[in-house]
């Protein structure tokens, strides 16, 4: 790997340390955030479905930015962004702990819609391959968060405000990469289709990319490569990746929010439960690698798609029979997140011929995605607290099997607006 390009994917991995740890700090100190603010378990669900509802709304937000100012001044300002509203939820200020939340949420957006486009252009040969390790660095960054904040907050007299803002200084200190990424960007933008004679990698028949296909532009796409309106909004394919990065997405932050509260319901005490997240959340890492090995060499990756889906059904279901095996169930369950996460951010890449229509793709479908997504902490609280904690993981059971059915449309092979 040349020299650039190796700075620009330790960039991407700094990016993803700072894209999911701000939201699993929150999980395992939940029930401390109730009783300091008097907040009921719904009003806790809907704190923790808003910066994914602000997923939602970044992801339909961002594209316009990135084709004017550039990929890397967006993500600089969004990891700005991710710090104010870190450090503003951490203060005993009405109000702060919403708008903080919201801000925090509006800065993921954009990192979570720019990297797969920037993985697209960077490295087009190995989109699976580097997602899988973006994707490792924000489980092992968030899972290290979920596993220290209850420590830490013991250690400071069990208050939640510090331990939660204390990731500010990472995300900082990331920030200061990328502004000067965006200071001395190249003036690449992500439309540019490769240069002249460079192939994007062509899956074999038993799925890897040895072979090469040409880029071919997707039609309807203006000479640069862009998506004409309603190009994407008409596409089925579209619509599916857009289902299947929704679903992954319901269960995994449900498990992030509550996967504590639950467990402790189950009869775990809440430091066990917060190293379960943690456990969550590294399994989740190393089987988002380990897929990549068997999308090698695939065109086909439905079969791939739907078991991810029955893993996290398999596992939800068995953590509500047999409780008292709740290691084993969210380490399953974990394998089941981390391989779909991976195959939803390479669909964006794999199914688009053009880095910008990467973008574009990563923006419709995170815009629905985390929409349908945010709804899945808030339907949790409700479900918890008038019915029980257990019933919740009925509820993920069922996100789950449609999660494999909508892997049967979103992983077939091909673009999703033809050739």
């Amino acid at each position: 790997m040349r020299r650039g390009a190796a700075a620009v994917v330790l960039a991407l991995l700094l990016l993803g340390a700072c894209l999911r740890a701000p939201l699993t700090l929150v999980g395992p100190v939940m029930e401390r955030i109730g009783a300091d603010t008097g907040l009921s378990a719904p009003t806790l669900g809907l704190l923790g479905a808003l910066p994914v509802l602000f997923f939602g709304v970044g992801s339909a937000l961002v594209t316009r930015p990135h084709r004017r100012f550039g990929p890397d001044a967006v993500i600089a300002v969004a990891l700005l962004a991710i710090t104010a509203g870190l450090v503003l939820r951490s203060l005993p200020v009405i109000g702060a702990l919403w708008v903080g939340s919201a801000v925090i949420g509006l800065g993921i957006a954009a990192g979570n819609v720019l990297a797969p486009a920037v993985i697209k252009r960077e490295q087009p040969l190995r989109i699976p391959l580097v997602t899988a390790v973006f994707t490792a660095v924000m489980g092992v960054v968030a899972a290290l968060a979920s596993g220290v904040v209850v420590p830490v907050s013991d250690a400071t007299g069990g208050g939640w405000r510090l331990p939660v803002a204390g990731f500010a200084v990472v995300s900082a200190l990331v920030s200061v990469v990328w502004l000067r990424r965006a200071r001395q960007a190249r003036t690449v933008p992500l439309r540019a289709p490769l240069p002249a004679g460079r192939a994007l990698p062509a899956e074999g028949r038993d799925g890897g990319a040895s072979a090469a296909a040409p880029v071919t532009a997707a039609a309807p796409v203006t000479a640069g490569g862009h998506v004409t309106a309603g190009g994407l909004w008409r596409s089925p394919g579209a619509w599916l990746i857009s289902a299947y990065m929704g679903l992954q997405s319901s269960t995994f932050y449900i498990l992030i929010t509550w996967l504590p509260t639950i467990e402790v319901s189950l009869g775990l005490d809440a430091a066990t439960a917060g190293w379960h997240l943690f456990v969550f959340q590294v399994v989740a890492m190393a089987a988002g690698i380990g897929f990549t090995q068997l999308m090698r060499r695939r065109t086909d990756l439905r079969a791939l798609g739907a078991t991810t889906g029955l893993l996290m059904l398999s596992a939800m279901a068995a953590l509500y029979l047999v409780p008292g095996m709740a290691l084993l169930w969210v380490a399953l369950a974990a394998c089941g997140a981390g391989s779909s996460l991976v195959l939803a951010l390479s669909l964006f890449g794999l199914r688009t011929a053009h880095p910008d229509q990467t973008a574009q793709l990563s923006a419709m479908a995170q815009t629905l995605g985390y929409t349908l997504a945010a709804c899945g902490p808030l339907v949790a609280g409700w479900v918890g607290s008038a019915l029980s904690w257990e019933s919740v993981l009925v509820l993920a059971v069922g996100i789950a099997l449609l999660q494999a059915v909508a892997a049967l449309g979103a992983a077939r092979p091909g673009p999703v607006l033809g050739r």
